[in-house]
């Protein structure tokens, strides 16, 4: 174990798995960038979700076809967000909002498909996950999720990189404590996909998976692997029970 990990742990800062409470990361902004989450206004996500609602609209590809098209107004898919990722049983693999957006306009619209991270996919994913904005986090883990949950059980309490460090040791043991001027939040996902001002940006999931891998030196995953969606899952059942905030802001 690090020696500044085990001072951490010496000082009292040690949370336990079972004392682990599920709070959004909007408990830890303060009241100026909470108001900013607060106001569609100002909130800077609510760049995407309009970016995202021209793209809906918008035929592309040989089809000459938009998403409206198929799904009609974006409301309808109220709820979606809330329960991904999910497994597919038909095509054996788990998907998130990304991989369900991205194989969509690909196979039905045969549009050019979206890179992971790029400004339409993001634009796309966030008007749809703001739709469930206010609606619990309740994605399903049993049945033939089961072995990927267990998947992202194990990755999650995994050490991993240069640091030796975990999902768990970071936002269970430590969570509440203080590490460079910001208290370790529980690592809920309620809020993505979000604006932090640290990217200056907006990012997924999966991009935040990658950022705390590259935190502690380790090889970032894929983010469309089959192992990256099972964290994120994961994951997700961590945060079950928690409003979908997208877009939230973030330090």
């Amino acid at each position: 174990m690090k020696p500044w990990l085990l001072t951490l742990l010496l000082l009292g800062c040690w949370v336990s798995a079972e004392q682990t409470d599920r709070r959004s990361g909007y408990t830890l902004l303060g009241s100026e960038l909470r108001a900013l989450q607060d106001d569609h206004f100002a909130n800077p996500g609510m760049l995407w979700v309009d970016r995202g609602k021209r793209l809906w609209n918008a035929p592309d590809g040989p089809s000459k076809q938009s998403c409206r098209n198929c799904h009609g107004d974006p409301t309808k898919l109220r709820g979606l967000a809330t329960r991904l990722p999910r497994f597919d049983v038909e095509a054996g693999r788990l998907d998130n909002l990304d991989t369900l957006v991205r194989s969509c306009r690909a196979e039905r619209q045969q549009a050019e498909l979206l890179a992971h991270e790029s400004a339409d996919l993001l634009a796309l994913t966030t008007l749809i996950a703001h739709q469930s904005r206010g609606l619990p986090l309740a994605v399903t883990i049993d049945g033939p999720a089961k072995d990927a949950f267990e998947q992202g059980r194990a990755s999650f309490e995994r050490r991993r990189g240069q640091l030796d460090l975990s999902c768990a040791d970071c936002h269970e043991r430590l969570q509440g404590a203080r590490l460079r001027g910001e208290t370790i939040s529980a690592g809920m996902i309620n809020g993505f996909p979000l604006y932090r001002l640290t990217w200056e940006g907006l990012g997924s999931r999966q991009r935040m998976i990658r950022w705390c891998n590259e935190a502690v030196r380790a090889k970032p995953m894929d983010p469309a692997s089959q192992r990256a969606l099972a964290l994120e899952l994961y994951l997700a059942w961590r945060s079950r029970g928690l409003a979908l905030e997208s877009p939230a802001v973030r330090r």
